[in-house]
């Protein structure tokens, strides 16, 4: 095994790839908290995940889940190089940052482009019209060359925010979103940066791979055109996609001990980095938190978190388990569970969101070449 993985290693630095290094920092959610402003935040500005997922109309694109959003790295746009922090997110396709044509108060503290100080930008007349949970933001549409973990991507189309009303982006410690799925759910019909990068031939594979660190603000990253063997050792288990909009796949069930706890007859899921939280139907939602101990908040026992049981997903005719110490979250001495509830269309079925909770344990790999996802459990 030592003399596969030192091969394996051997093979990788020979490879043509890139490390992204992400951050863990706060998300919006500790921020507000913080400054003792979540809960008229809340009242003001009601909160449903589901939007980034099923847009009110054509014209918008959902972009994160701007609550819970924690991992951010850093890219450069233009000639030379201006700075930005991203959520690198595999539930949405766009990549947009503030620009200086923005008066809004959230774009106020952000790095913002200014396209007169690119050599390489070039204009266009196209809009760009995003929603998310509370509000939009709008902007034009350029192109410039896009820096990303020393992969220059030429001529990549981006998104300039002319307004973002409210406050949501103001305490938001990001500048902008890097979106990573599939160009059907671009808005706009703009080209993603990953298919630049498979276009271009940039990057080796067509796929990349994601590890997010459970502990400490560093050592979680995104790996351009390659697979890191050092994460892989416990075997990849592969899942098709059912649908080639977001990283949708199929589970076959949900289980809790030996009880099937959601998702009897099969359901549909979406692998997201853009979203912390395991985020079910509301229908569901109340179920779980029964099955699990919780209060209808989802608050449960701090003392008794050992004991409750695996959550488990089973897809593809495999078994993902995640353990209490990662489905719960503890805060100033309080307990709660990492699931949240959204208003799913009826005709949707059961649709779950797999974040950074489920993420976290297992190091994922996004196939384009094969329409895939790839897990790999790491504890």
């Amino acid at each position: 095994m030592k003399l596969l993985l030192l091969l394996g290693l051997v093979a990788l630095a020979q490879c043509h790839f890139f490390r992204m290094p992400l951050q863990r920092g706060k998300s919006l959610r500790q921020a507000l908290q913080e400054n003792n402003l979540l809960d008229s935040y809340l009242e003001q500005h009601p909160y449903n995940p589901a939007t980034k997922f099923f847009p009110i109309s054509n014209s918008s694109e959902p972009l994160q889940n701007y609550m819970d959003t924690e991992y951010y790295g850093t890219i450069t746009i233009g000639t030379p190089g201006q700075v930005f922090t991203v959520v690198f997110d595999t539930g949405s396709s766009n990549l947009w940052v503030p620009s200086i044509y923005c008066k809004s108060l959230s774009c106020s503290n952000h790095n913002r482009f200014n396209p007169h100080l690119s050599s390489t930008f070039v204009a266009t007349n196209d809009t760009l019209s995003i929603g998310y949970g509370t509000g939009s933001m709008t902007g034009v549409l350029g192109y410039d060359t896009v820096v990303v973990a020393n992969i220059k991507v030429m001529n990549q189309i981006f998104g300039l925010s002319e307004t973002e009303p409210g406050t949501t982006f103001y305490y938001s410690p990001f500048d902008g979103i890097l979106g990573l799925a599939f160009p059907a759910i671009s808005s706009s019909g703009a080209t993603p940066v990953f298919d630049n990068m498979m276009t271009q031939d940039l990057v080796a594979k067509d796929l990349f791979s994601v590890y997010l660190s459970k502990d400490g603000t560093s050592g979680s990253f995104i790996l351009f055109g390659a697979i890191d063997p050092q994460y892989t050792t416990k075997g990849i288990s592969w899942i098709p996609l059912s649908a080639e909009t977001y990283w949708q796949i199929e589970m076959d069930s949900v289980t809790a001990g030996r009880k099937t706890l959601a998702c009897s007859k099969g359901c549909q899921a979406i692998v997201d980095t853009g979203t912390s939280l395991l985020v079910v139907p509301n229908k569901v939602l109340r179920k779980i938190q029964r099955a699990l101990g919780a209060d209808s908040n989802g608050q449960v026992s701090c003392f008794f978190i050992s004991m409750l049981p695996n959550v488990v997903f089973h897809m593809n005719g495999k078994a993902f388990p995640v353990p209490p110490s990662s489905y719960v979250i503890e805060s100033d001495g309080f307990c709660s569970l990492g699931f949240e509830g959204m208003d799913v269309p009826t005709e949707e079925g059961e649709l779950w969101i797999l974040g950074d909770i489920f993420i976290r344990e297992y190091y994922a790999i996004f196939d384009r070449s094969h329409n895939r996802v790839g897990l790999s459990r790491l504890s």
